[in-house]
């Protein structure tokens, strides 16, 4: 397990991400092109995230939200920004390829903990920040266990666990658990809610 977690889990992370990249490119291109006739040219939604021990990197993604604000210059909820194109990429969670450029950099690895806003860092207990101690994922225990279905605390929960299980078994149980999900295109939206309501911390 040592030595999986140490060294082999990057090198499976990067022989898996780079012809994985290859083989979704026709998909990649085909979601930018649709993304830039709608967006106006803005394709991509890259955000500064915490990732393992709390180093900050710019994740990238698709950027399937218009950036439209209310008359005091706030943005507006995620479920009225989501554009029409957006809601389709997400479906199938084509809007996590490009994510696969940071696996590739180190940012990131293919299974972990999701990278969440660096605003929650001051707001996590103890225990929630156990979950920077292994590199944020594209997906993970809590995504397959509910992902944005799920309570804040649940989630936190299930990401604890995988530190402390992490395995090259519990991974690859995660990776088809996933393909299963995507399929179904579940727990995709909190109730009420195109994403996952902000986390304020834990009362």
């Amino acid at each position: 397990m040592h030595m999986y977690r140490k060294l082999l889990k990057r090198i499976i992370d990067v022989l898996i991400s780079i012809p994985g990249f290859v083989v979704l490119s026709p998909f990649f291109g085909v979601s930018a092109l649709l993304l830039f006739f709608s967006n106006k040219g803005k394709v991509f939604f890259l955000q500064p995230r915490p990732g393992k021990d709390g180093k900050i990197f710019r994740v990238i993604k698709f950027k399937t939200m218009n950036d439209k604000r209310d008359a005091n210059g706030n943005l507006l909820p995620d479920a009225q920004r989501l554009t029409w194109i957006g809601k389709i990429i997400r479906k199938p969670s084509l809007d996590e390829i490009p994510q696969l450029l940071n696996v590739i950099k180190g940012d990131m690895s293919l299974i972990g903990p999701r990278p969440l806003l660096i605003e929650y860092l001051p707001l996590y207990n103890c225990f929630q920040k156990r979950r920077h101690e292994v590199r944020p994922g594209i997906t993970g225990w809590a995504q397959v266990n509910g992902r944005n279905a799920i309570s804040w605390e649940q989630k936190f929960a299930y990401d604890v666990w995988y530190v402390d299980h992490l395995s090259f078994s519990l991974d690859m149980k995660i990776m088809f658990m996933t393909f299963a999900k995507v399929l179904n295109s579940e727990g995709i939206n909190a109730e009420g809610s195109a994403t996952m309501e902000k986390f304020t911390g834990t009362k």
